[in-house]
């Protein structure tokens, strides 16, 4: 799993991020969703890294990543200030302008990666996602009962974290475990055990749910996405169930392409050459 890849600890501007690098050209930020690491991208990693640098850190709360100290309004823990981290993290290793690809909460900081910092990203990728505010903005009971964990993840501290203590491993892998590679479910099982993950994996959603969600409501309709934008989302999972995925992402960004992949939510585990085709299609089009 990664042969080639280095693993290094690299201290950006806040936080100390476990990031896997590997291949050689234009660089490619892979951005991990949750409860997982950037192991979700082992798959598609080795075949991205034929042709582009890839780079994939753990989320700040994630992982081998630091788990900063929060605030009241969560910033610590928003979509923001990970976007940072990441920009600080590509400005360390010689980056100034990259594309970006993020499945599930890391295609929520790609995006605002996108928009807070346009010269920066030249191409976009988001999988199986909508835009956080635009996913509260539109919440129906079937979302809530479907995506429940939004609202019990967002709750004060610390009734989440003690209850998804008793049994991490039942709360966030139930009935999934077989999804997964059995190396990349190690990886994930031995971080989300941690105390200090649970809670920045909670502070995450609290983020989420409000300097996230303000943040997405002050930019709707006032400020798209610029560069090319790529949406993939799985046939099987809940979004088509709620969206017109693609008319959703035409509000946000200039210029959107992207197709249903027949699968679950975990594309890059569950159809990972087909999602690395489609990425691969995608960052190497020359516009």
């Amino acid at each position: 799993m990664f042969e080639l890849f280095t693993l290094k600890q690299i201290q950006t501007s806040e936080a100390t991020l476990r990031v896997r690098i590997g291949g050689e050209g234009p660089p490619l930020l892979l951005l991990h969703g949750h409860p997982q690491t950037h192991v979700m991208w082992h798959k598609t990693a080795p075949l991205l890294a034929k042709h582009f640098t890839v780079i994939a850190p753990d989320l700040r709360g994630y992982g081998g990543s630091s788990k900063p100290q929060t605030d009241e309004n969560h910033y610590p823990y928003s979509k923001r200030a990970m976007a940072k981290d990441m920009i600080s993290l590509m400005n360390q290793l010689g980056y100034k302008e990259f594309a970006a690809a993020g499945h599930d909460r890391g295609g929520r900081v790609a995006y605002r990666l996108a928009l807070d910092e346009p010269e920066k990203v030249t191409k976009l990728a988001v999988l199986d996602i909508v835009p956080t505010g635009e996913a509260f903005h539109r919440t129906t009971m079937d979302f809530g009962m479907g995506y429940f964990h939004w609202f019990f993840l967002a709750q004060p501290y610390d009734l989440p974290e003690k209850m998804i203590g008793v049994n991490p491993g039942h709360f966030y892998f139930k009935g999934k475990k077989d999804l997964f590679d059995p190396a990349a479910l190690k990886d994930y099982m031995r971080w989300i055990k941690e105390p200090g993950t649970i809670h920045a994996m909670c502070e995450d959603y609290r983020a989420g749910a409000s300097i996230d969600y303000e943040l997405d409501i002050a930019d709707r309709g006032n400020k798209k996405i610029k560069c090319p934008t790529l949406v993939l989302w799985g046939k099987k999972g809940m979004l088509p169930r709620w969206y017109n995925v693609l008319d959703v992402w035409k509000d946000w960004a200039y210029h959107v392409e992207g197709r249903e992949l027949d699968c679950g939510h975990y594309l890059a585990e569950e159809a990972p050459n087909e999602t690395y085709e489609e990425l691969y299609r995608f960052f190497r089009k020359r516009e």
